[in-house]
């Protein structure tokens, strides 16, 4: 397993990123695997794979380039740079254009672990590879963009309470559930491959959560390094908010799926993005749990956050139990 050594001070210094050039990767990833790991995914895909495939169609070069640097074990270095914190995503586009051609040529042939094919010979790879991207974006992320954001922000709101609560740890070990792993000793587990170990201590470590996919690990040695990770699967998938029938019964479905989405914290806001309500919905449906003491706010910064007492997960609990008698 492929595993780095950090210092307590590199995990304090640790912070979350959002980037939308990770979004947009990411959702490469996921049309070139052609299939959703659940609901949201999968209508994210009927609507927007036949337009990539057409895309690709029209271009094979493109097409074989794709499938070469996603490659079945690595992903080809240049093709998915880490952006700094708040880079324009055109920055990181240009940046990719930049490459040189004979590197390209190089991370190609790892992410194959062999010789390229010979359509692929040819120095124009980092050009096609940005055009790509930049229609990735522009067709099918830039639409949902507002949404998504504050989908992730929301992740990010829940996994920092989480780390005040539980620490450092805890948060790692959730973030790619099978490969990344806290595994003690200042060690974190970063993915299955068979790799030397490799001590980050005094670098920068940022994790930045994506909706679509599974994530990657990236680094810039020696002094940068990421973990790119699925966002919490209730946010990401409204499918997977499962709401008990009697709990919707009891509070009615829209505010019963409200209390169920607050295990972590999340502002109006965000609870606006995840459930598709609006803004006067989701605030009546809060001072309803509110005065019903379900749920209880505290601030964070310049959000309100809001999340289930203990009341709350008693109910949630019990009508769980209730419905699982019952089936």
């Amino acid at each position: 397993m492929g595993w780095w050594q950090l210092d307590a001070d590199t995990l304090a210094r640790s912070r979350f990123v959002l980037c939308p050039f990770a979004e947009t990767f990411s959702s490469l990833t996921l049309l070139h695997a052609g299939t959703g790991a659940h609901p949201g995914e999968e209508a994210w895909l009927r609507a927007h794979l036949p337009g990539y495939r057409a895309f690709l169609a029209a271009d094979p070069v493109t097409a074989q380039l794709v499938r070469a640097g996603l490659g079945r074990s690595w992903i080809a270095d240049f093709l998915a740079p880490l952006p700094r914190d708040g880079e324009p995503l055109e920055e990181t586009l240009a940046k990719i254009r930049a490459t040189d051609p004979a590197e390209a040529r190089a991370n190609l042939r790892v992410s194959l672990r062999g010789p390229l094919p010979a359509a692929l010979e040819r120095d124009d790879l980092p050009e096609r590879a940005a055009t790509l991207l930049a229609h990735v974006w522009s067709e099918t992320v830039r639409p949902y963009w507002d949404r998504r954001r504050r989908v992730l922000e929301a992740d990010v709101a829940a996994r920092t309470a989480q780390v005040s609560r539980h620490g450092w740890a805890a948060v790692l070990d959730s973030l790619k559930p099978g490969q990344t792993r806290w595994l003690g000793d200042n060690r974190l587990q970063v993915n299955g491959h068979e790799l030397p170990p490799r001590d980050i201590s005094g670098a920068e470590l940022v994790l930045v959560p994506v909706t679509p996919g599974h994530g990657w690990v990236y680094w810039e040695i020696p002094k940068r390094y990421a973990i790119v990770y699925g966002c919490t699967g209730a946010l990401a998938d409204p499918g997977a908010r499962n709401v008990p029938a009697s709990l919707g019964a009891l509070l009615g479905p829209a505010r019963a799926g409200v209390l169920v989405l607050l295990a972590s914290p999340m502002s109006t806001s965000q609870l606006v993005a995840v459930t598709g309500q609006t803004l006067g919905s989701v605030g009546r449906h809060l001072k309803v749990l509110l005065d019903a003491g379900l749920v209880e706010r505290r601030r964070a910064g310049r959000s309100v956050l809001y999340s289930r007492t203990p009341a709350g997960n008693v109910l949630l609990e019990a009508r769980n139990r209730s419905d699982t008698y019952r089936s």
